[in-house]
């Protein structure tokens, strides 16, 4: 990595691409909709494997367990230890399946 200064002794560093990857992530007591930012070269599971203690989720709506709003933020880091499971928005049908369906 460069990392440049300047003359008041700032230093700058090279800028990580990421693109916005909206999702639903299901915590053990909320689910939260919003963007993780992936890596331009890497998938949304890389991102989640990473070994940082928490994922920034950016424009999220966290909702209880009933599915009520409790609330709406442009930026949220959620423990990944409390993360259940993670679908990537693109990922959902229209409609359920027969088969899915109780």
């Amino acid at each position: 990595m460069v990392i440049e200064y300047d003359d008041k002794g700032k230093f700058y560093t090279d800028v990580i691409l990421k693109s916005a990857v909206p999702a639903i992530v299901q915590t053990v007591t909320q689910r939260i909709h919003g963007n993780i930012h992936v890596r331009r070269d890497q998938r949304l599971k890389d991102e989640l494997d990473i070994a940082e203690k928490f994922l920034a989720v950016t424009d999220a709506t966290v909702y209880s367990f009933d599915g009520q709003i409790l609330y709406q933020c442009k930026f949220i880091s959620i423990q990944r230890a409390q993360i259940v499971w993670v679908i990537p928005e693109t990922e959902l049908n229209s409609s359920p399946s027969k088969s899915g369906e109780i």
